[in-house]
């Protein structure tokens, strides 16, 4: 009955952190892309190729269903997946759509024309991949009017956050902030647009200031995995054990991973 999650490194253990409180017995294998990461750098065919590789080792371990913890994946490489890449008995789910259903406060299945939300200027900090993807406009534009989205790519960040270096990353955080505020000075509200970056939501809450509302993804994510498992019982796959693969060194990325989460995790080479 597990569920995998994946992420090209790290950043999705903070969506593996809420998804496991939200559903305590449900297990969940999380696959790490570490040799690999970041996938903000790279071209959309190259995470395509990656993305696909690591879903279809989730679905050796038991997990029909697949959680991409990675917004860089879900903006580059899902929509092709779901076009034509993925079986059936299969399922395939990204980060971006509980973020939006929130920020317009619509259900995904809702296809009600666009319409006015509260919320104009909208300020989205990701990977320089999911920039240019432009995933996120597309999806808000789908079901929302007249929202100004300004995005900066945080180049470096999630590197400095893999490699625990807290107080690079504190800094390269208020650099994007100061860019993104030379062209938008006012946001009304800001998109943690990648799983790596609520470790770095107090940051980011500081340098925006407290008028800001700040989304980022983990409790948005499990809330909806509940209410679609509920749906789609169906859905959970026949595995039966949690566990932690990796591509990369499994005894550095163990050490990484329980700095990132303060707690024992031990990772396999996947």
């Amino acid at each position: 009955m597990a569920v995998g999650v994946f992420d090209s490194g790290l950043g999705g253990l903070t969506v593996l952190d809420a998804v496991s409180k939200q559903l305590p017995d449900v297990p969940f294998v999380y696959f790490a892309d570490s040799s690999h990461a970041p996938y903000g750098v790279r071209d959309a065919d190259d995470i395509y190729d990656l993305t696909t590789k690591a879903v279809e080792r989730l679905w050796e371990a038991g997990c029909d269903l697949v959680i991409l913890a990675c917004n860089t994946a879900s903006a580059a490489a899902l929509r092709r997946m779901q076009e034509s890449w993925i079986p059936k008995d299969k399922r395939v789910l990204g980060v971006f759509v509980p973020l939006i259903e929130a920020l317009t406060e619509r259900q995904w299945g809702d296809n009600s024309p666009p319409r006015e939300v509260a919320v104009q200027h909208v300020a989205l900090f990701a990977t320089p991949a999911t920039v240019s993807s432009r995933a996120f406009q597309r999806e808000l534009a789908f079901r929302a009017i007249g929202v100004d989205v300004e995005a900066q790519a945080c180049g470096g960040l999630v590197d400095a956050i893999e490699e625990g270096d807290m107080i690079l990353a504190e800094a390269l955080v208020r650099s994007h902030v100061d860019a993104l505020k030379r062209k938008m000075p006012s946001p009304e509200a800001a998109i943690l647009g990648c799983t790596h970056y609520p470790l770095m939501q107090e940051t980011y809450q500081e340098a925006l200031g407290a008028d800001v509302k700040v989304y980022s993804q983990a409790n948005l994510v499990a809330a909806s995995l509940e209410d679609y498992l509920k749906r789609h019982p169906e859905m959970i796959g026949s595995g039966q054990d949690s566990g932690f693969l990796t591509t990369g060194d499994p005894e550095k990325v163990s050490r990484h991973a329980t700095q990132f989460l303060k707690r024992k995790i031990n990772f396999t080479k996947a």
